[in-house]
């Protein structure tokens, strides 16, 4: 859990606001390893704005739990647009939400390459009857934490366009 007044300050005013449009939120994290779901269940009363959240910090996981083709990986590995927007359409699929995050990143220290370097995150938005959305993010090599932080807070930002709609 991210000890963080400002994101649980975010993380509150969201729950609110998804309990207020009567709707609701499910997470599929790879690198931030629930760290969104578990801001947001941090929230008193956020049962009725959290519907589920998966940790597919593996492939096989991605596979097994949301529904991410097998074939997407290898041809565009984890960390890559199109398995972000899998990672959110198979989370909305596998869950009763009303909305999907998802995010597939490298934070480091390890596992960068100069075509995928540490700090690359995608993230993908899935929304009913919607779009597909899709956010890159170079953060640089800010060190895991700060880059899990960064994460975690434009995932917010994300779930926050939804709702402000």
């Amino acid at each position: 859990m991210i000890d963080d007044t400002e994101l649980l300050a975010r993380a509150e005013a969201l729950v609110a606001a998804y309990t207020a449009a009567k709707r609701t939120i499910a997470t599929a994290e790879s690198c931030t390893g629930g760290l969104v779901a578990g801001l947001l269940t941090a929230v008193s009363g956020s049962s009725a704005a959290v519907e589920r959240g998966f940790v597919t910090y593996s492939n096989d996981a991605k596979a097994e739990a949301i529904g991410v083709p097998m074939a997407l990986i290898r041809q565009h590995g984890a960390v890559s647009e199109p398995v972000a927007r899998a990672m959110a359409a198979g989370a909305l699929a596998a869950s009763r939400a009303d909305v999907a995050v998802a995010i597939t990143g490298i934070a480091g220290p390890g596992g960068g390459s100069a075509e995928k370097p540490v700090g690359l995150v995608h993230f993908g938005l899935a929304v009913r009857e919607g779009a597909v959305r899709h956010l890159e993010r170079r953060y640089g090599d800010l060190g895991r934490a700060e880059i899990r932080r960064a994460a975690v807070a434009d995932a917010l930002g994300l779930l926050e366009d939804v709702v402000r709609d």
